[in-house]
């Protein structure tokens, strides 16, 4: 049977006794939800249910200023998000709460290729799929989701994300080389300070106690300058970016060794090629990582300065500093770790073929590499005059 949700429902807010009076009619759980439920999972549906709900009617919109999305807008999320819930369980494994980044990836891709219906109706879903992420986000302390694909719930076509261009994937290696930079002097002490004049006194040639503040400023740091650089070369997602490990990098043979464990799509292990310049980038980071404290207890590739792992909006915030810097235009791009991503697809299969770009994106479906495959109109006619 239906659930709806009470007539008077209390606010998702700090402040106490506050309620909003809505019109019954928002369905927390459909009929359709009636042969895939246990009356156990049922009542656990429902509590998170009722809480997402109530969460987007009072703060959704807005929780900046709890500004909450219109009944009307959450009758029509309520109904897109449980479709959302009843198709990850039948494809992703059964029933479970609160929905995951990679089951909204999986639900996003099969709207791009296998939903036959409009791009409103997709966009619609995305939508509703997209403030499941927002809740998560704000209530849970989750990290932001980020999909390939876009649909326009105005009635637009799916496209990818923006992608860099030749010319701002060189542009962006050049200023994430003049990012790199080690801690100054006074920023360091104790046993990580000693560790640091060891460092500089072997890059310099000179005894540690003729190592002075022009030295320290004279030795480049190799974290950003890495961090980049593999992505440009791998695509790695921001997940991959998160999870990625000192053990994946192999620098006797230039490639990154993601365990299936460890992708984010779990589907495989995957060996991805890197270029020579990026594998240097990484054996002196390597050898730079070991002087910081934070990198003692963790085996995580990159941590930001605060010691934390990169997530998407930390990853977001880096790409536009580094925009900014190599006069990159950001305006009306949708700019994130993901462009970077585009722009090894595009390139590969260009340069070389799907297949190419498959591997190396790590795509499980080759579907999902099809979207590459938009050779531009100039290139094409060039392929005919070549053809006779």
């Amino acid at each position: 049977m239906e659930y709806e949700l009470p007539l008077t429902l209390s606010r998702c807010t700090e402040s106490v006794g506050e309620e909003i009076d809505l019109n019954r009619g928002i369905v927390v759980i459909p009929k359709t939800h009636d042969d895939v439920l246990t009356d156990k999972q049922s009542i656990n549906y429902k509590e998170h249910r009722v809480k997402f709900l109530s969460w987007l009617l009072n703060v959704g919109k807005d929780p900046t200023k709890a500004k909450g999305y219109s009944p009307h807008t959450v009758y029509g999320t309520a109904y897109r998000t449980a479709k959302f819930d009843k198709w990850r369980w039948e494809n992703c494994g059964g029933y479970s709460m609160p929905p995951t980044e990679d089951e909204a990836k999986a639900f996003i891709e099969w709207l791009a290729f296998d939903y036959e219906e409009s791009e409103t109706a997709k966009g619609k879903l995305q939508e509703g799929v997209q403030r499941y992420g927002k809740w998560l986000q704000h209530r849970k302390n989750r990290d932001e989701w980020e999909f390939d694909y876009n649909f326009d719930s105005s009635g637009g076509n799916h496209q990818p994300q923006d992608f860099l261009t030749r010319e701002e994937r060189q542009q962006i290696r050049q200023a994430a080389l003049r990012r790199g930079e080690i801690p100054s002097p006074g920023d360091v002490r104790g046993e990580e300070k000693e560790g640091w004049l060891t460092h500089i006194g072997h890059l310099l040639n000179k005894p540690r106690d003729a190592i002075n503040a022009d030295d320290w400023e004279q030795v480049e740091g190799w974290k950003v300058p890495s961090l980049v650089s593999v992505s440009l070369d791998a695509g790695l997602r921001p997940d991959e970016v998160r999870r990625a490990s000192t053990q994946w990098v192999d620098v006797q043979n230039g490639v990154l060794r993601i365990p299936k464990e460890e992708s984010s799509k779990n589907v495989g292990n995957w060996t991805v090629g890197l270029k020579d310049e990026t594998v240097a980038y990484l054996e002196r980071w390597l050898e730079e990582r070991d002087r910081y404290d934070r990198y003692e207890e963790t085996d995580a590739l990159w941590l930001t300065a605060r010691g934390n792992r990169y997530g998407s909006n930390s990853l977001r915030r880096l790409l536009h500093r580094l925009c900014d810097e190599a006069g990159i235009e950001t305006a009306n791009r949708k700019m994130s770790w993901y462009t970077i991503r585009h722009s090894v697809g595009t390139y590969m299969t260009k340069e070389r073929d799907l297949a190419a770009a498959k591997a190396q994106l790590r795509h499980k479906n080759p579907k999902t590499t099809m979207k590459y495959d938009a050779v531009p109109v100039e290139d094409r006619k060039d392929a005919l005059d070549r053809m006779g």
